[in-house]
């Protein structure tokens, strides 16, 4: 494969709507899994962790061959039948590496790369330009094709368009300065995005043993984020959300990390939990904050392998 060089994604720093429209670019916050896109002679697929997920997603590879070579950003997205990005749906493919059950799971619900920027091509870097004109390079190659298509720029003004995405039940919107560089591995508020739902990103820290229907499965997941020093504060239990098979999954994944011992500084109250190791990172959906830092009536979404323990973080809401 041609060399290309590495590129860390740049990430959107959470926050509020520009007052200044005509300096920024709007796109829709698709539901997805980032991943930077090499395309040389073939494709080669890096999630936000470094890991080569290729395999993952075959119907993302006629992308390839390319010359000249060049490098993109974008997010693999499942469409579910309304044409709104399905979370859920990935969950299946996350994780799976067999070949005979992607090609399976590909066709029963097959991804899409929505690509959004242009990082390389040739041997030209392209970080440096500025937004608008890497965008402008990135229309003109014409990624446009099956299971690939270039994010939409969305015209009116930031608040119109967050309204237009909550009414569809979109995620949100991403404001991107027409004049920022890419600044690679980097969280910045040139790019800032901005949500209707309430999503939270934790690290998974035990679990307890449920009840009912759930007698010897898991009933809840302890949830934890890092404070400011870096050590890891509970935030409350999800119990909801969970599919069989994302509970067998978490079964498989947890049991080889329990541990005796709570790796949180705030264990007071919890009882008849199975610790275990803090390596899990997953995301839930909630109404609001209490007073004390927990997560209200929380619904579990699924697990982010393209996360580790060290990124999560409080998001800000309004």
């Amino acid at each position: 494969m041609t060399k290309l060089p590495r590129y860390a994604a740049m990430l959107a720093a959470p926050g509020v709507l520009p007052s200044d429209d005509d300096r920024w670019a709007y796109e829709v916050k698709f539901d997805g899994i980032r991943a930077v896109g090499y395309v040389a002679d073939r494709l080669q697929l890096l999630s936000r962790n470094g890991n080569d997920i290729t395999t993952a997603w075959p119907e993302i590879a006629p992308i390839a061959p390319a010359d000249p070579a060049f490098v993109v950003d974008g997010e693999i997205v499942v469409f579910d039948s309304g044409g709104r990005p399905s979370f859920g749906a990935l969950q299946p493919r996350m994780h799976q590496r067999n070949r005979a059950a992607i090609r399976a799971l590909a066709a029963a619900a097959p991804a899409t790369y929505v690509i959004f920027d242009l990082l390389h091509i040739g041997d030209r870097p392209l970080i440096d330009l500025p937004y608008r004109q890497r965008r402008e390079l990135l229309e003109r190659i014409g990624l446009d094709g099956p299971h690939r298509r270039i994010s939409p720029q969305l015209n009116g003004s930031g608040t119109d368009l967050l309204t237009q995405s909550r009414r569809l039940g979109l995620e949100g919107i991403v404001c991107k300065r027409l004049d920022s560089p890419y600044l690679p591995g980097r969280r910045s508020p040139l790019w800032t995005k901005v949500k209707n739902l309430r999503f939270q990103e934790a690290v998974i820290v035990g679990w307890n043993p449920g009840t009912g229907s759930r007698t010897g499965r898991i009933g809840s997941l302890i949830l934890a984020i890092p404070d400011r020093k870096g050590d890891l504060v509970h935030v409350g239990s999800v119990g909801s959300g969970f599919t069989y098979a994302m509970l067998t999954d978490l079964e498989a994944k947890l049991a080889p990390l329990q541990r005796d011992t709570p790796p949180i500084t705030n264990p007071g109250g919890l009882t008849s939990v199975v610790w275990v190791a803090p390596d899990l990172v997953g995301e839930v959906a909630f109404t609001e904050l209490t007073g004390d830092g927990r997560l209200r009536h929380p619904s579990w979404r699924g697990l982010r392998p393209d996360k580790t323990p060290r990124e999560v973080g409080w998001e800000l809401f309004d």
